[in-house]
């Protein structure tokens, strides 16, 4: 059971997408795991065969608990003890699949009521429907839910444990991270120039977003003050060896989650607009990867949109620094003694001083600043 939090303690495998004797890569999407923020695809990391499914769909385990044994092909897999639940499975938390929970409370359906036909007896949402259409089934009673969630939005018990989780992690940053803050103001006129100039006669679809330059501003900043990216472990710093910006994404229907864009540094502007959109439609739709939820080295926050000016964030643990952006605003500016109106946002870092100083994070909003105003470069 991955850890997709800094404060999952356990979680729920509510799906398998494999069976024993599948072959399967780096990469592969093996289960669906349930946490209090969202369900997250497993991706596994070693390629092989699938020896042995140890837990059930809808088993509740502890964070580092074997779900399955991969033997390389040929070989034999070790011997493992199926573990224990850490508590009983509730009848939601039966067998069955994200779509089928969802689709069976949008029905008013009982899922203890229903026979599942997935792997290991799991249900399926067509099993779902197929007894939402059954001929003689009781007269379909109220839901259950809230009248929102049936709109396709979380329901409440699901937002009272995602603020839970994020109040969790947010009180234990406060609690052993001495953080500082620092900020700057950043004239924009170059950059938005150079976004213009370079989406003129591109469709909507294929345009870059002033997001997108920020983000890699940041990368591209790293190299610079590599105490920014990495984790606080073991009463030390270490440094990632790559650059994976965790993306602030606020959800529809309420909470927050910051999953991955892995290696920014590598990507062009075009491939990073790409990866964004991607990921903040995956976010929304509840289909982010084990992977993005786990690999961020350092997080972004923009809340222009709210019109907010400026942002001073938390830091998540085990990270050691996190750079906010706020909404673009035309102020007075002056150039070499002439005042007149620019473009300006207002950067922001919240950085832990275990692992760096106000030095290095002065530094690194410098670098933030200086590629901004080269964009050519990014």
């Amino acid at each position: 059971m991955p850890s997709l939090g800094a404060d999952m303690e356990a979680g729920i495998l509510s799906e398998w997408k494999v069976k024993a004797g599948d072959i399967v890569a780096r990469g592969d999407i093996i289960a669906v795991v349930e946490t209090e923020k969202a369900d997250i695809e497993v991706e596994v990391f070693e390629g092989g065969v699938i020896e042995a499914l140890l837990v059930e769909a809808g088993t509740k385990v502890p964070v580092g608990t074997p779900l399955a044994l991969i033997g390389a092909a040929g070989g034999a897999a070790p011997s493992v003890q199926p573990p224990e639940p850490v508590s009983p499975v509730a009848t939601e938390h039966r067998p069955s699949s994200p779509l089928a929970r969802k689709r069976a409370r949008e029905l008013g359906l009982d899922l203890a009521t229903i026979h599942g036909t997935g792997p290991g007896g799991a249900i399926t949402r067509a099993d779902v429907e197929r007894e939402a259409e059954r001929p003689g089934r009781p007269a379909e009673r109220p839901s259950p839910i809230e009248p929102h969630a049936a709109r396709g939005e979380v329901p409440s018990d699901r937002m009272a444990s995602m603020r839970h989780a994020i109040g969790a992690a947010m009180a234990r940053s406060k609690r052993e991270i001495p953080h500082y803050y620092l900020s700057i103001d950043i004239d924009l006129t170059t950059a938005l120039a150079f976004i213009a100039d370079r989406n003129a006669g591109r469709p909507p679809v294929e345009r870059i977003l002033p997001a997108v330059l920020l983000l890699k501003a940041v990368a591209r900043a790293i190299p610079h003050v590599p105490e920014m990216n990495g984790f606080f472990t073991e009463e030390a710093f270490h440094p990632a060896e790559g650059i994976h910006l965790g993306v602030a994404i606020s959800l529809r229907e309420g909470g927050l989650i910051a999953p991955a864009i892995h290696d920014v540094d590598q990507l062009d502007l075009d491939e990073l607009m790409r990866s964004l959109r991607d990921l903040v439609a995956r976010a929304r739709q509840g289909r982010l990867r084990s992977s993005e939820m786990t690999d961020a080295t350092i997080t972004v926050t923009n809340l222009g949109d709210l019109g907010v000016r400026e942002v001073f964030g938390v830091i998540y643990p085990p990270q050691v620094a996190l750079v906010g952006f706020g909404r673009v605003t035309q102020r007075p500016w002056a150039v070499e003694g002439l005042l007149g109106v620019k473009p300006i946002v207002v950067a922001t870092l919240s950085a832990d001083h275990r692992a760096s100083d106000g030095h290095h994070g002065g530094l690194f909003l410098a670098a933030i600043e200086r590629y901004l105003q080269r964009p050519e470069d990014l």
